[in-house]
This record gives structure tokens, C-alpha cells and sequence, in this order.
């Protein structure tokens, strides 16, 4: 089992930057992918940005593609998303993930195994 804890969130006007955290813990943190996604007022929850367990590959939403960058330190149990040049369309909940199996090809809502709280990102105009 894994529990995931999320930090980072706030209020940023549009083109500043922030950085989300994600604090790892259970059992066999490097077999697990992580990765976030958010899920803007009204709209469904939606993949932004994954990693492998392995750490070498990653994954991102076309939406993000340039802008994010995410991040995981195996030895910290850590995985973060560096947001940069944030528009107001990013606002969202960002939930960190993660799923059993290692890879994070075609990573979806229905295939995701654990959720963190979700940390609230608000992008002003």
C-alpha cells in the first residue's frame, strides 16, 4: 500500500510558477509509477504528467507539454511538478497517483491505485 501526501499549491498569476511536492510512503515506493492529475471545477479528473518506477521515462499531457516538468527522487520518496508559465486554464486540483505497475504508457483515471488529498491551484488572469 502506498500513501501519498501532497504540498505546493497556492495563487499565482498568469506566467509565474510553482512547484508541487508529493511525499511517498508503503512498501516498494520504486515499483510504483507516479505521476498527477487535475481536475478543473466541472470537468473530469485528467492525466498531466507521469513517471516511471524505474525514473527514466516520462509522460505529459500535450495541454502542459513544454510548460511542466516532473520530477522523482527514488531515495526521497519524492515525486514533483515543476509548473512554469501557468495560464489560467491550469487552475485545478492536482491529485498525485500512482499505480502498481511500474510503466505509464496509456496511464488513466480507472487504472490509477492510489490518490493523494489533492492540493488547489488557482492561476489569476
Amino acid at each position: 500500500q502506498v500513501q501519498l501526501v501532497e504540498s505546493g499549491g497556492g495563487l499565482v498569476q498568469a506566467g509565474g510558477s510553482l512547484r508541487l511536492s508529493c511525499a511517498a510512503s508503503g512498501r516498494t515506493f520504486s515499483y510504483y509509477a507516479m505521476g498527477w492529475f487535475r481536475q478543473a471545477p466541472g470537468k473530469e479528473r485528467e492525466f498531466v504528467a507521469g513517471r516511471s518506477g524505474s525514473g527514466t521515462s516520462t509522460s505529459y499531457a500535450d495541454s502542459v507539454k513544454g510548460r511542466f516538468t516532473i520530477s522523482r527522487d527514488i531515495t526521497k520518496n519524492t515525486v514533483d511538478l515543476q509548473m512554469n508559465s501557468l495560464k489560467p486554464e491550469d487552475t485545478a486540483v492536482y491529485y498525485c497517483a500512482s499505480r502498481s505497475p511500474s510503466y505509464i504508457s496509456r496511464w488513466s483515471v480507472a487504472s490509477t491505485d492510489y490518490w493523494g488529498q489533492g492540493t488547489q491551484v488557482t492561476v489569476s488572469s
